[in-house]
């Protein structure tokens, strides 16, 4: 299995894991404890799975939501003409 170019052995498929270990090494980057994390943060973030989980969820749901509202509207729009002619 191929391994990045920095110190540690992290698989190149784990590309989060990759530009995470890359920001600490080169740059002292530190990902800020999950008790540092307030608010919306906490819930939505790039450093903890959970975080990465909801915006996932959050992304999803979004899409789902716009398309409902879409479908819903086209089905509206549809009914009018047809009711009016």
């Amino acid at each position: 299995m191929p391994t990045s170019p920095v110190k540690t052995r992290i698989p190149l498929t784990s590309f989060g894991h990759l530009i995470t270990e890359v920001k600490r090494q080169l740059l002292g980057i530190e990902a800020p404890a999950s008790v540092e994390l307030t608010g919306w943060r906490k819930y939505f973030n790039s450093y903890t799975l959970q975080g990465r989980r909801n915006c996932v969820l959050a992304t999803y749901g979004i899409l789902a939501v716009t398309a409902a509202a879409y479908l819903m509207h086209r089905q509206n729009k549809k009914e009018t003409s047809s009711s009016t002619a």
